[in-house]
């Protein structure tokens, strides 16, 4: 008796019709990103149209803080978005152009990952990084949260969240998010590239660590090897605004903060693996005035 209800077991099991469904099996994570800030119901709603699609979707968020600019939004993606599993969906808002004539669009990228939102430079940095295997803009048509039609300020709940909600749901592919755009179509920010000019390294300050002060730039630990730097060898810095010459230093070349004295400068390398510079226990930015993005620039060399 026992031996014929195993064998009815198993072989229910085997041809049992509810092992994964289609829409099931294509879930994607879903990640939303804004300047819309946690004080008002901004992002809850677009969370709420992305379950309004599927209650099965997993949400979760880069940030909501507001950036300083579209430059600095796209690298905090940048920062975060490589350590996403392939199939990821991006829903990026930072969008002063929101109801102009400025595209909705999908890209997708060589790695898997998709981005939703504006096309107004926020996808410079991941489309520089991993390659645009696809660009779609959005068919508002198809793709926008009915009932929305006459709202023309929250493209994050009524186009963004929504379409990118189903496409990690599976409820469409990326075929069905609208018609299919040349890669050279897509609006890049221009950005000063790191360099090495004789003994000096220069680059970008694109973002601050804005939890501690720390000052980073995009300047490659490579350059430093190129360089001839080790740990231990004093480095001089200059951090310049524009032409004006902000900030001059000297400071180790350390491996972490601990290991200069509390209070003291030192270089290091980021988690990004870029050269950065940070006050041990302190904030180095808030204490020599320094800021980032497109105007910012630092220069570095062996002492």
């Amino acid at each position: 008796m026992w031996h014929l209800l195993r064998i009815a077991l198993l072989n229910l099991l085997i041809v049992s019709p509810i092992a994964v469904s289609p829409i099931a099996a294509a879930r994607a994570p879903l990640v939303f990103m804004s300047d819309f800030g946690l004080r008002d119901g901004a992002v809850a709603a677009m969370k709420g149209v992305a379950y309004g699609i599927s209650q099965e979707l997993v949400i979760s968020d880069i940030t909501h803080e507001e950036p300083a600019s579209i430059f600095e939004a796209a690298y905090r993606l940048y920062q975060a978005e490589a350590f996403w599993p392939q199939g990821t969906v991006f829903v990026v808002v930072v969008d002063p152009g929101v109801g102009t004539d400025r595209l909705s669009i999908v890209l997708k990228t060589r790695n898997g990952h998709y981005f939703v939102g504006p096309d107004n430079g926020l996808f410079s940095l991941v489309a520089e990084q991993d390659g645009i295997e696809e660009l779609r803009q959005i068919d508002e048509k198809v793709n926008r949260r009915p009932g929305s039609e006459n709202s023309h300020t929250f493209h994050g709940r009524d186009v963004f969240a929504y379409t990118g909600a189903r496409l990690a749901s599976g409820t469409i592919e990326f075929s069905q998010v609208g018609p299919q755009l040349p890669p050279q179509r897509l609006i890049r920010i221009p950005y000063r590239q790191p360099a090495i000019n004789g003994n000096t390294a220069s680059g970008l300050i694109p973002v601050l660590d804005v939890q501690y002060g720390n000052v980073w730039s995009n300047i490659p630990q490579n350059f430093l090897d190129r360089l001839g730097v080790k740990v231990g060898d004093s480095m001089h810095v200059k951090i310049y605004q524009g032409a004006t010459l902000v900030d001059e230093l000297r400071a180790p070349y350390a491996k972490t903060f601990g290991n200069v004295p509390v209070g003291k400068p030192l270089i290091y390398i980021n988690s990004l693996m870029n050269v950065a510079i940070a006050l041990n226990q302190g904030s180095y930015a808030g204490t020599h005035k320094i800021g980032s993005g497109v105007d910012w620039f630092i220069e570095v060399s062996k002492d």
